[in-house]
């Protein structure tokens, strides 16, 4: 990443503390996957996790960081995000709890966007709805909807789909 990429990629916590968007290194891997931990038992109390808080660390730590692009918001050393996008699809977006509401999720999404400028999709939880919120805010739209037997929890999802930067394929 360039200095531009970097500075682009900077901002401020709750308390001015600088938090800047990286790429995750393999030693992150614990990081991430108590970010999503926390995430997601406060995002989602109702949906029961498909595997326990140790299968979880294993596949943050020795699967995800290591062979997919993730990403994540470090705050002076702490990870208070994670984003992991493979392919056109954002896999992943978790916040710390108290990271919520103060524009990381933004700033994520935008990254994706640059990333992929040519679309992407997601899947989000039906009972998830400051998540639609959320992803209709930045441009998503629901495409399709599942009763959950395709997803290790058996929960109903939704798949949100961004069209990407339509003017880019006008350009000669």
């Amino acid at each position: 990443m360039n200095d531009k990429d970097a500075a682009a990629r900077r901002g401020t916590g709750s308390d001015s503390t600088p938090i800047t968007l990286r790429r995750a290194e393999p030693g992150d891997g614990a990081a991430v996957a108590e970010v999503y931990l926390r995430s997601f038992d406060a995002a989602l109390p109702t949906v029961r996790r498909a595997h326990d808080d140790d299968g979880v660390r294993a596949f943050f730590r020795d699967v995800v960081v290591v062979h997919h692009e993730t990403w994540v918001a470090d705050e002076a050393g702490t990870v208070v995000g994670m984003m992991v996008l493979e392919d056109g699809r954002m896999e992943q977006l978790y916040l710390d709890p108290a990271r919520r509401g103060h524009g990381l999720g933004d700033r994520f999404v935008q990254l994706a966007k640059e990333r992929s400028p040519q679309g992407l999709d997601l899947w989000t939880f039906q009972v998830n709805a400051p998540a639609h919120r959320f992803y209709e805010r930045h441009g998503f739209l629901a495409a399709e909807r599942t009763d959950g037997s395709d997803n290790e929890e058996r929960e109903p999802d939704i798949r949100y789909v961004w069209k990407g930067d339509a003017a880019a394929d006008d350009r000669p």
